[in-house]
């Protein structure tokens, strides 16, 4: 089995099946607390497509846009856990 089938048939299946539960995490979510996990979850999955997407199509550039993206997703679920901790404080 070649890298690329195992790409198409294996790992992007996978991921978009992955997406599409976390979506119905982030819909039903109880708390705020399940949903920014879940926004983030969803930010993760979608650096692992564009990852694979970048290696099967060999574009280095858009390992450098999934870099940003994760830095951004992991600044932004920083700043939510502090809103909540702070909310809980009050």
């Amino acid at each position: 089995m070649s890298l690329e089938t195992y790409f198409d048939y294996v790992i992007l299946p996978i991921l978009t099946i992955s997406v599409l539960l976390v979506f119905i995490r982030l819909f039903k979510g109880p708390t705020v607390v399940d949903r920014v996990i879940a926004l983030d979850l969803i930010i993760t999955i979608g650096i692992g497509i564009i990852t694979v997407y970048s290696i099967r199509q060999e574009q280095e550039v858009l390992l450098d846009v999934a870099i940003i993206l994760a830095l951004i997703a992991f600044l932004g679920t920083i700043a939510f856990s502090y809103y909540i901790e702070k909310q809980k404080d009050d």
